[in-house]
Formats: structure tokens, sequence, C-alpha cells
């Protein structure tokens, strides 16, 4: 049985039920009946919602896309295989209690990762069932917000990307307004006020039900190594639902600055506002804080917020050249973070074959980093990172050759002259000063890890200039 039909199986099952009712076979099944919390009515406009989020088609869909994106098991243990498997028994019985209103999420697995800027990063890993659910009903919500969305909001949303933000960001500068206001909003989906974020939510979700599902949702806890934790504020990252949550309550942020006229680019809770000079910029910091920690009851980070010029700051990872008509950039900051996640990757290779560890560990890691650093117009940084990746593994070979006669033979072998490679071999310097000396870079020039398959960042990079 195909593990895409599982959520379906039961409105083929009952089809033949509703045979002479005048409604769609699987409209019948998932429930369209009178909802006890609805006042007795049936469920045409008020529940509509949640017969559309437990369609067949519509979990489907969802179990494919939570399938496709893997990830851990919750805190029930179950990975996406065995979620399978409880789904071909009980999705009949987990339906119902979707309908009905008994069902109840399980906290999310709390996992804390390394923040890019330091610090930790707390996840909420739900568990497979409730990603499916909570994918289902991002689907079926996602469509009533997006077209009320701002033009100038890009995270988390269908057709648009961090690298359209810093393609905005950058117009915005050469139309002249060549100051940020870089706003940074203190642990947001940790910050989240629920009772203002459902507000937001039931200005277009009707559904009773629904909302009611969110809020579940919201309120389900996590559960830690301190034990399991209430949570009265927040939407946790890791779900399928706190993307589009968080944009429901930001996007009236969106709409203040609209309404006073402001430029910006927003990518999630990184917001930058482009004005034209630091006094300007000043006082709207201060009246967007005024109105970000009153209205939305969320907290201003003051000490990472400032007014500045866009090229002494930098938005999603990005920076900007001085110039009149300034040019995309990758910041020495974001470079140097790369530089480190690879130092930990290069431990990997010690002990494997180069053309191995090129190919299946080190190259996916850098097509990935310099496809998402593509709009970079300024390349130099490529040039110097790569020299750099070659050292490295110039690296590996030299602590892979232990004995300084297998040195010396590898660079006889590698064309060296045997005085050469002889004084070379047996120099007594460290495994890093030798990666990057005349002998080690002779012995293996550009051309060999080319040879390997090895990914050239320079020459990913597209030749033509942005426009």
């Amino acid at each position: 049985m195909r593990t895409e039909r599982i959520v379906e199986e039961s409105v083929e099952m009952r089809s033949a039920c509703a045979e002479g009712t005048g409604r769609n076979p699987g409209e019948y099944a998932l429930g369209a009946m009178v909802c006890p919390r609805a006042g007795g009515r049936s469920a045409p406009e008020a529940q509509e919602l949640l017969e559309q989020i437990v369609a067949s088609e519509n979990m489907r869909k969802a179990w494919k896309r939570v399938k496709r994106n893997k990830g851990a098991p919750g805190v029930d243990g179950r990975t996406i295989d065995e979620t399978a498997d409880l789904l071909r028994q009980y999705w009949e019985e987990i339906k119902e209690r979707l309908m009905d209103g008994t069902y109840r999420p399980q906290p999310a697995l709390r996992v804390e990762i390394p923040k890019a800027g330091g610090g930790m990063r707390k996840l909420g890993v739900p568990t497979v069932l409730d990603r499916l659910i909570q994918q289902a009903v991002h689907q079926i919500l996602s469509p009533l917000f997006e077209p009320g969305f701002s033009e100038t909001s890009y995270g988390f949303r269908p057709g648009r990307s961090a690298h359209d933000a810093v393609l905005k960001a950058r117009a915005y500068q050469r139309d002249g307004k060549r100051w940020v206001v870089d706003m940074d909003l203190k642990a947001f989906f940790d910050e989240v006020d629920h009772d203002i974020l459902m507000g937001r939510a039931r200005r277009k979700v009707k559904d009773r039900r629904v909302t009611r599902l969110i809020n579940l949702y919201l309120k389900a806890g996590v559960l830690s190594s301190d034990g399991e934790n209430a949570t009265e504020k927040g939407t946790p990252q890791g779900g399928p639902l706190s993307p589009l949550l968080s944009n429901i309550l930001l996007d009236d942020l969106d709409k203040e600055l609209e309404r006073r006229g402001h430029c910006f680019c927003r990518y999630a809770d990184d917001c930058n506002i482009y004005v034209r000079s630091r006094r300007s910029g000043e006082r709207v910091l201060k009246s967007v804080s005024r109105y970000v920690e009153w209205k939305l009851k969320l907290k201003v980070n003051v000490e990472k917020s400032a007014v500045d010029r866009p090229w002494k700051r930098s938005f999603l990872g990005y920076s900007f050249t001085h110039h009149r008509s300034p040019k995309i950039r990758v910041p020495a900051k974001s470079v140097k973070r790369f530089r480190q996640a690879l130092k930990e990757l290069f431990r990997l290779g010690r002990g494997r074959t180069l053309r191995r560890f090129i190919n299946e560990t080190l190259n996916p890691v850098l097509r990935g980093w310099i496809n998402y650093f593509r709009l970079s117009e300024v390349k130099g940084f490529a040039e110097e990172l790569d020299g750099w990746v070659r050292r490295r593994l110039r690296l590996i070979l030299w602590r892979q050759w232990k004995r300084w006669r297998t040195r010396y033979k590898r660079l006889v072998a590698r064309g060296l002259a045997e005085t050469r490679a002889r004084k070379s071999a047996s120099n007594g310097r460290g495994a890093w000063w030798n990666s990057g000396a005349s002998h080690m870079n002779d012995a293996f020039r550009k051309k060999y890890f080319n040879q390997l398959g090895l990914v050239n960042l320079l020459e990913t990079l597209p030749r033509n200039r942005i426009a």
C-alpha cells in the first residue's frame, strides 16, 4: 500500500454510504455534520474550513510535504514510517477527534541549535502526526491570508525569497535612501502574545474549530531535559504552522509601516527600513519600536537594533558597497561563519579518500552556500575562499602521510625533485604551515582538485552583473 494514499483510504471505503445523499463522498466521510459547538447548525459557512483541512486531497498533499522534509521524531519517538503505520490503523479515529474538537496535540520536543550570530536558538519539534496536521492547516489558511500580505514582506511566502528582499533593499539604496533602520525583535518566536495572535487570525478564520485547534497547538507545551513546560506565549519554531502565524501577527507591523509611507523589507522577524538621513532614521526607530512594544506586545532588542549605513550592517547574510549605485556583497562575518562550519566538516575527511570526501560531503555544502550567496556582485570573497578550501584539503593529505618517508614518496610522485621533496618532507614544520607551503602548492595545484570534482566557488557565481 502506498504511503501517500493512507489518509484517503477511509474515504474510498465509505464512498458507497454517500450514494443518494447528494454529497461528495469525501465530504460525507470527513464529517460534514452537525457540530456540538456550533449551536446545532450544520456545516456550511462557519465550519467549512475544517472540512477542507481534513479532506483527502489536502491531507495527501500535506503528507507528501512532511515526508519530503523528513525531520526527527517528536516526543512520541515515532519516525515517519512508524507514523505511516499509525495512520493506516487510526486515521479515521484521529479525523473524528479533529472534527469533534477532542484531539489534543502532544508537546513539542525542545531542541537547541547554535545561532549564526552566537547563542542558542530554541526549536520545538512536533511529532510527525502533529506536523502533518499543522501542514494541512497551513495549506488551507495560507490562501486566505496571502492576498492581503504586504508586497515587501518576503519570509515564508510562496514565490518569494530572501534574495527578493536583498534585491529590494539594494533598490531602495539606489533610490537615495542611504540610511537603514535595522530593527531586531528580541526572541520573537518566544515572545508572541497568544491573545493578540489569535485576534489577528480570527479576522479571516471564521471556523471556530480551526481557531481552537490553532490555539491548542500554541499552548501544547514543550518537553525538554527539565520536563514538560507550558507555553503561555510564543509560537515554537520547528512546526509548519509557525511561519504563517508569524506573518499573520507581523502583518500589522507591515500595514503600519505602509500607512506611514516607509520603504522597508521584512523577512520573518528581520525588518529593515530605509530612510534618507540619520535623524529621520532615529525618529523612525523610536516610533516604530513604541508601536511594536505597545500594540504587538513584542520586545525590540535595543543592543542589536541601530540606525546606520547599509554597508556597515548585514541583512539576511548579505551587505552592500558604499558606492552611489550600491552593489551586493558578502560581508566578512558571513565568510568567517562559513569557514568555521567548514572546519568541523574537514575533520570528517581525515580518514577518507579525498575524492570521496569532496564529492559526498564537501561539494553539497559548498554548492548550497554559494547558491545562497549567488547575488553577490563583488567576487573577491569567493576566490579567497577557494584558495582556503584547497589549503584545507592539502592539510588532510599532509596529515594522512604520517611518516616523513611517505611524504617524501608522495611529493616525488607528484613531480617534485627528490632533493626538494626530501627537504620538504622532513622540515619539522607543522601541518598547517606545510599545507600552505610552496612544495604542497606545486605538488597539488588547482587543476588536481578540479580533476577530483571540487566545486569552484568563483566559477559557480554568475558572470553577468545583476541588474
